[in-house]
């Protein structure tokens, strides 16, 4: 299982320039059966990193592009009236994937935005009071723009919550955009929809089980708890991390720590994903910055 991770990294590598940690971060989401949110500015390479993610694993493949007129049932899926059967037949949505890529879901509103809430949580959507499961394993990449603000609805506790990570790609060194140049000129470099596939789908849920078996010592889980309860009394939080934001930081703390080729999980490996796992789920005091508090839990709760 470990060479399969291997091949994963090397392939999508491929097709992305310098942008090892976001890798393995969105391999940390997805291996611990959560979700990634990207905040960043265009063209850093959110959409290549999602359609290289979904072709390497050979996972189906949907994006969304969110704007305010897009309904729910745009996402979900509807029933439609078939006249030749003289029944109303489903038509599955872009939920109905892989991996599902939600871009500029700030943009989406309030109402459409909750037609995630379900398939996020549940793996599954519920179109006029019937239920259907979405295929497995199921991925969403949710993109939006830090900093744009006109039109846009920001999303609400409970939709954060859904994500296990929130990361951003940031823009690339000058080495890395000078290669990115020279792979234009490269009649042999490798674009996205060349790609092939180097791990299967079933391996990827196999994988997932997996880093479900890391151990993690109670020593280990007592600072993981202190880590999280510390949020909820700070001065500068108005509100702390939830019980789902504790278990996103367990399994995110396994996936690191089996990316590390160990089948346990050491207090390095919670310093490492806790920025990413659980600065989005605060609601900060005014004017407070939620990365810097949480820096300064990290640095004050004892191990």
């Amino acid at each position: 299982m470990r060479e399969q991770i291997s091949v994963l990294t090397q392939n999508l590598s491929q097709t992305i320039v310098g942008k090892d940690e976001a890798i393995r971060l969105v391999l940390v989401a997805l291996l611990s059966g959560g979700h990634a949110l990207l905040e960043d500015v265009p063209g850093v390479g959110k959409t290549l990193l999602a359609k290289s993610l979904a072709r390497s694993i050979n996972g189906k493949f949907q994006r969304v592009q969110c704007t305010p007129d897009l309904l729910p049932t745009d996402i979900t899926g509807t029933n439609i009236w078939n006249p030749s059967s003289r029944e109303f037949e489903f038509l599955p949505g872009p939920a109905f994937a892989n991996i599902l890529l939600a871009d500029e879901i700030n943009r989406a509103t309030p109402r459409t935005q909750a037609a995630l809430l379900e398939v996020m949580e549940e793996k599954q959507v519920t179109v006029d009071g019937e239920t259907r499961l979405v295929p497995h394993p199921f991925f969403v990449i949710a993109t939006q723009n830090p900093i744009e603000y006109q039109g846009t609805f920001p999303l609400p506790e409970a939709q954060l919550d859904r994500f296990a990570l929130s990361l951003s790609l940031g823009y690339p060194s000058e080495a890395e955009e000078l290669k990115m140049l020279q792979r234009q000129q490269n009649p042999e470099a490798i674009a996205v929809g060349d790609l092939e596939s180097c791990i299967s789908l079933e391996e990827v849920e196999a994988l997932q089980k997996a880093v479900r078996q890391v151990k993690l010592t109670e020593d280990l889980q007592q600072y993981l708890l202190r880590l999280v309860r510390a949020s909820r009394t700070d001065e500068d939080v108005t509100l702390g991390v939830s019980p789902r934001g504790t278990t996103a930081l367990q399994r995110a703390t396994q996936a690191f720590a089996f990316l590390e080729e160990r089948d346990y999980a050491i207090d390095d490996d919670v310093k490492f994903v806790a920025p990413h796992v659980l600065a989005h789920r605060l609601i900060p005091a005014s004017g407070k910055d939620p990365k810097a508090i949480l820096q300064r839990l990290l640095d004050s709760v004892p191990i």
